[in-house]
Formats: C-alpha cells, structure tokens, sequence
C-alpha cells in the first residue's frame, strides 16, 4: 500500500537508515539503499549499523557516514550506549529515517532522537512510535527480501527498479586478503575456491561437512584449485571437520579474520560453494560464480541473487521448514549427493568463461 501522507523531498537534507543485524539481510538490503540515494541525491545518508556488519557499508557510494551501534553486555551498559546514539542522532539533526530493522528499538531511537519523518513496516508494537506507518501485507511477505525492502520504498512513493545487490570491498581489505594468500603461497593467478560449510541460524542449513570436503578435494584435483575454507567464529567447528575431512591441502580461514578481510578473501575466488548464509550473499554481490545448497530455508525468499547464481535443492514434502533444528530426518540436506553439486559447479564455471 502507498502511504497517503508523502514527504516533501526538498527539505530532507540528512537521512538516518537504521540497518539489519545479520550479514546476510544488509546485502539483500543494499539495492533498497541505493534507491535510498537515487530519490534523495543531493542529501546524506548515515547508516546506525551494529559493528560486525559495518565492513558491508565501508565502501558503499551510497553511504556518507556510519554510526556504530555497540550494545555491550547487561543492563547498564546497554542503557549507556542506547543514550550516546539518541544524543548523537539529535546533534546530527536528522530529517528522515528510514528503518529497515524491523524491530521495537530501531523506532524508539529515531523518536528520542527527534527525527522528524520516521518510516517503517508495522509490527513489533512500533506504529505509534513511527509517523509513516507501512502495512506488511501478505503478498510483501512471500517475496524475496530483496523485494522486501524495495515494497517499503515503494510504499512512499519512492521509485527505483529492483536490481541484484553490489557490494563493493574496501582496498585495505583486499590489499590484507592479499596478502594472507601470499604468505600461505597462494599467487594471484592461481584459480582459488572458497568453501562456506556453516550458518548461523542453525544445522538444517547446513550441508554434511564431509561431502563438502569431497568437493574440495574434487576443485583440487580436477581444477587446479587452491581451497580455501571460510566463516565466523561460531562455525570453527564445522570448518575444522571440512578441513580434516580432505585429502588435499586447503586453507582454513575459519573465524581467523574480520568479515571486511573475509570480503577481501571472497573477492579473490574464481568459484564459491556455500549453505544458505551471510557469506552466500557476500559472494553472489560481489559477482562471484556461487552454487549455494538449499534444505530447511526458503530461495524464494532468501536465495542468492545475481546471473552468477546456482541453486541445488530437492522437492522434500517438509521442505522449507524453516527450522534451526531438523525434527526428522534431514532429507532436504542428506538427499543431496556431492556429485549433484559439483555437476552444477561444471555447469556453472563453463557458462561463466
């Protein structure tokens, strides 16, 4: 629904974008955010970010400023930090924010922090807190979140076509991925895969280890690869068992870097094979031929987006479930042979030479 109350575009000069907190959901937030900027060119943008996803906005052309938005542990702590971004938000003075972060909070520091224009999907108890109020109907919530964030736009009236996400790595960081390939002896021409074998949402996501391992094995024989495996901190574990699963020398970067040095490292990969997860959508916006394995979540909605894109998923009648935990017996995920994959890493890597 297009809201009936519009903003006059003239007298917005400072804009504050609240952002999600998961790597994935800012990718497929991006697009939305460069339409941000086409219907506002000549004002700021400042994105409130939390800071381990604040590498995805560094290098961003449609962003002037980012705060950092640093909860801490307990109570106190979190109350100190909520009153330095309020104060912050109204020394900044800004005109208009726009809330992709669906939540209470998001609202809240927009209202205390004397925003004048403040637009967001309802929910979460938040409406009286917004003065543009954006109804989720049901058909906003079958698209894909790329879709998700454009409908709130277009909701105001704000025009902009809907495109793939572009992230664009900072220099430092690719510079620093450089360079920790180079002490490993990884050169810039060689052909390097990266392997992602975690999400944090839970182990329905996730691919058997092993057979991700199989694959690497296979880039490396067959293709001449160099391996390397990646994730956050969280997923070590998993990374450890691909890494000692394989036959052939890979490379575990595992929680050893920060995600803008992840970013750098994904940039540097000819192929990336991944489960449903942020550093999925990092490598598909970053224009990298990606084969991404589905089972419990839905690619309809959270699928990677691009021409570079392939996704591997069996119709399993509990399939999506949308599940942190299999309550049965995890076909979706173990009916997917690594033969199956690697045929459409063939496919893919043929029609991208």
């Amino acid at each position: 629904m297009v809201s009936s109350r519009q903003i006059d575009k003239s007298g917005v000069r400072r804009i504050l974008v609240r952002a999600t907190n998961w790597v994935g959901d800012v990718v497929m937030s991006l697009p939305a955010l460069e339409v941000v900027k086409e219907n506002f060119p000549t004002s700021s943008i400042t994105v409130l970010a939390r800071p381990w996803v604040v590498p995805l906005f560094k290098n961003h052309p449609a962003v002037d400023a980012i705060i950092p938005f640093r909860k801490g542990q307990g109570y106190i702590t979190y109350c100190g930090e909520m009153a330095r971004v309020i104060k912050l938000i109204r020394n900044e003075g800004f005109d208009l924010a726009i809330l992709f972060q669906n939540a209470f909070e998001a609202a809240l520091l927009a209202c205390l922090g004397g925003i004048t224009f403040r637009v967001g999907y309802c929910g979460d108890g938040r409406g009286f807190l917004l003065t543009h109020r954006i109804v989720r109907d049901e058909e906003v919530l079958k698209v894909h979140q790329v879709e998700y964030y454009m409908a709130l736009l277009q909701a105001m009236g704000w025009s902009g076509t809907s495109r793939d996400p572009s992230l664009y790595a900072a220099q430092e960081d690719m510079e620093k991925a450089e360079s920790l390939l180079y002490s490993r002896g990884i050169m810039e021409w060689d052909f390097v895969i990266g392997l992602s074998p975690g999400a944090l949402f839970g182990d329905a996501k996730r691919w058997p280890a092993d057979r991700f391992a199989r694959i690497g094995d296979w880039a490396a024989e067959k293709w001449g690869a160099r391996v390397l495996v990646l994730g956050s901190g969280n997923e070590t574990d998993i990374c450890e068992v691909l890494s000692g699963s394989m036959a052939r020398r890979s490379y575990n970067f595992c929680g050893r870097t920060s995600l803008g040095e992840a970013i750098g490292l994904i940039s540097r990969c000819n192929f990336f094979v991944t489960n449903d997860s942020g550093l999925m959508h990092v490598a598909a916006s970053l224009g990298i031929p990606t084969v991404s394995i589905f089972g419990s979540t839905d690619p309809v909605a959270t699928g990677p987006r691009g021409p570079k894109t392939r996704i591997v998923k069996h119709e399993i009648e509990c399939a999506p479930c949308l599940k942190p935990e299999c309550p049965t017996d995890f076909r979706c995920m173990l009916s997917i042979e690594p033969e199956e994959v690697w045929a459409e890493m063939e496919s893919l890597k043929g029609a991208s030479e």
